[in-house]
C-alpha cells in the first residue's frame, strides 16, 4: 500500500515551463530552469528569486566541482566559472535547428549527460549525449523521442532513464567508463495516470518520477514497487529533486505551457513536501 502526501505551494507561478531543479549545497539555493525562456532561476534561503538569461533554451544544469555550473543550452553545453565571468559556450553538438536539448544529470564519475528532442516531438529524432570531463562529447543513446529524466542509484551501479513516450522508466547498468548497457524496463506507467518526466533517486534507492498530465510525483522502491504518491495542485508536473539542510525536502517543478491562469492558477509554481526520506547530494561535473 502506498503512502499519499500533498505537496505545498512554495512560490508563485515563476516559470512558463519550469524544469530541472537541483540543490546547490554551497549556497543553500534551489536552482531550476525556465526552459523555453532560456533562464536559470535561483531561490535563496529567504525565498527571493533571481533570474539569469543564458540563451534561447536553458535545458538542465548541475554544479561544477571547480565552482560555478555546467548548463545545457539549446544546441549544446556551456560552462560557468562561478567568478562572475561570462558563460563560456562549448562547440554546438546539434546542427539541426529543429532539435533542442532537454534534460540531464551527472554520473558518479563527474560526467554530464543531456538528452535532446525535436521541437515537433518527431519520433526517434533525439539522442542522449555525454559531456566528458575533458570537454569532449559522446553519443550514448540514439533514437530517443523526448529524452527526459536521468539519475543514478546510490551505489552508482544503475542509471534510471525516461524517454517520455515509452511510458516507462528504464534501468541501465552503468560502467565507470561512462557507458550505459543492458537497458530494460524498470516501471511502466499507464497513460491515464500521466507521462513520466523528470526523476530523482533518494538515498535508499527509491526512484521519484514527475508525471506530466498526472498532477503527481510517484516514488518506486528499488524493486519497482509503488510506495508513495505526492499530489500536486498543477497538472503538468515536470521534475523533482531533494534539497534543504538535511536533503529531506522534495522540490517539485511545474509548467503552464498552453494553460491560462484561469485554467490552472498554480501552474508554473514550485512546490515542496517533507518526503520522509533523504536524498543524495547533487553530483558535480568535474570538467
Amino acid at each position: 500500500m502506498s503512502t499519499s502526501l500533498q505537496a505545498q505551494q512554495l512560490t508563485d507561478p515563476i516559470t512558463v515551463h519550469g524544469e530541472g531543479p537541483v540543490w546547490f549545497e554551497e549556497t543553500g539555493e534551489l536552482r531550476l530552469v525556465d526552459m523555453l525562456a532560456g533562464d536559470l532561476l535561483s531561490m535563496a534561503t529567504d525565498g527571493s528569486i533571481t533570474r539569469r538569461h543564458v540563451g534561447d533554451v536553458a535545458a538542465a544544469l548541475r554544479p561544477r566541482a571547480a565552482g560555478g555550473f555546467v548548463v545545457a543550452v539549446e544546441h549544446g553545453f556551456a560552462l560557468d566559472a562561478g567568478d562572475g565571468s561570462p558563460l563560456r559556450p562549448l562547440p554546438e553538438i546539434l546542427t539541426d535547428p529543429g532539435l533542442r536539448m532537454n534534460e540531464g544529470g551527472c554520473d558518479p564519475d563527474g560526467r554530464f549527460y543531456c538528452g535532446s528532442m525535436a521541437y515537433d516531438q518527431a519520433l526517434g529524432a533525439g539522442a542522449l549525449y555525454r559531456l566528458d570531463t575533458d570537454g569532449s562529447v559522446a553519443t550514448v543513446i540514439t533514437g530517443c523521442t523526448i529524452s527526459n529524466g536521468l539519475d543514478w542509484s546510490p551505489n552508482g551501479e544503475f542509471a534510471y532513464y525516461v524517454d517520455t513516450p515509452t511510458q516507462r522508466i528504464d534501468v541501465f547498468d552503468y560502467d565507470p567508463s561512462g557507458e550505459l548497457s543492458g537497458r530494460r524496463p524498470f516501471v511502466t506507467i499507464e497513460e491515464a495516470d500521466g507521462s513520466p518526466d523528470g526523476l530523482t533517486v533518494d538515498a535508499e534507492g527509491g526512484v521519484w518520477v514527475a508525471l506530466w498530465g498526472g498532477a503527481q510525483v510517484r516514488r518506486y522502491s528499488a524493486e519497482g514497487r509503488l510506495d508513495a504518491v505526492i499530489g500536486v495542485p498543477a497538472t503538468q508536473v515536470t521534475a523533482c529533486t531533494f534539497g534543504g539542510p538535511k536533503l529531506d525536502q522534495l522540490f517539485i517543478t511545474t509548467s503552464r505551457l498552453d494553460l491560462s491562469a484561469e485554467d490552472e492558477p498554480l501552474a508554473g509554481a514550485v512546490f515542496s513536501v517533507d518526503a520522509g526520506v533523504e536524498g543524495l547530494p547533487a553530483r558535480r561535473y568535474r570538467g
